[in-house]
């Protein structure tokens, strides 16, 4: 029997949902990845991934976990951990990979120490004394954004100090750890990678000037160029370093990798291990342009799952 039977065979928990800020995307995540798999007939049932996940994982008698969740509790590695003390295949990245890739100030390092280029950065903890931070922050504009939070939630370009302050505080509403990095004027691009191939990359075109909450979950707000107009050097280039930045981090599966371009000069800006599946989601319009359906895509990641991540 083929990989892709057996999983067809299996009971399959789509995990959606969950408990963190981004748990209204990650339902509409879910509930398209839910529809391909049943299109593709395999047996699958939605699970809401609260508190008693493990029970409800028990209750449906689920032998594989499609993950659908966004943010805390769901891409950060917690589940991840869960399912393998489970025994239960999961899609996507592992336990490290996962916990690492949402913590973009780890994940900077690594980038870092990997010699790929991403804008320069302070991190900053709740109780960290304000007034150092605000006299290191000499140069503006600055982006503020909580280190562990997605689908740009918290997030703020700040022009001047009163500015940084607020920022600031809105960003710890949200985590207790967050990053302040230099605003790069340019173009905002992304990279999908799945099963370690990219795929065609998108320049991002929001009509308000920035990819906010609004720009990426409303459709007809913004303009996707795909495939973006770059140089074919830079292009490449673009694509071989988001395959050697998921290596690096050692993310399976679907990924997404964004970037900001400045003339020929590129700075990643992070990695996101389970990218949305909705209905504005870049990595279905990425796999559309490689010639894959949507179902096809969900097949794909379906197939990476396994308990050795």
């Amino acid at each position: 029997m083929s990989r892709d039977n057996e999983l067809k065979n299996r009971k399959i928990a789509v995990l959606m949902g969950g408990l963190s800020a981004e748990r209204d995307v990650s339902l509409r995540t879910g509930q398209a990845v839910l529809q391909a798999l049943l299109e593709n007939g395999c047996n699958a049932v939605a699970v809401d991934a609260g508190h008693d996940l493990a029970e409800q994982l028990r209750a449906a008698a689920a032998e594989v976990a499609f993950i659908c969740l966004h943010g805390r509790y769901g891409e950060d590695g917690t589940v991840q951990g869960l399912l393998e003390m489970l025994q239960i295949p999961y899609t996507g990245s592992g336990v490290m990979a996962s916990s690492v890739a949402i913590d973009k100030v780890v994940t900077k390092q690594i980038l870092l120490y990997h010699e790929i280029s991403t804008p320069g950065f302070v991190a900053f903890r709740a109780g960290d004394d304000r007034k150092t931070l605000l006299e290191r922050c000499r140069h503006f504009p600055l982006v503020v954004k909580p280190a562990r939070e997605g689908s740009t939630i918290g997030i703020s370009i700040v022009r001047d100090r009163a500015q940084l302050e607020v920022g600031l505080s809105e960003a710890l509403l949200h985590d207790d750890l967050v990053v302040i990095e230099d605003f790069i004027q340019g173009d905002e691009v992304t990279v999908s990678v799945l099963n370690g191939m990219p795929l065609p990359i998108i320049q991002i075109v929001p009509k308000s000037g920035f990819y906010d909450y609004t720009s990426k979950y409303t459709p007809g707000q913004t303009e996707y160029l795909l495939p973006a107009p770059l140089e074919a050097v830079l292009y490449n280039r673009l694509q071989e370093v988001s395959v050697a930045a998921c290596r690096a981090l050692s993310c399976r599966g679907a990924a997404r990798v964004d970037f900001m371009v400045r003339d020929r000069e590129f700075f990643c800006l992070e990695v996101n291990t389970i990218p949305g599946m909705t209905a504005t989601s870049l990595l279905p319009k990425a796999a559309a342009a490689a010639g894959m359906t949507f179902n096809e895509l969900v097949m794909q990641i379906l197939a990476d799952a396994g308990l050795n991540k």
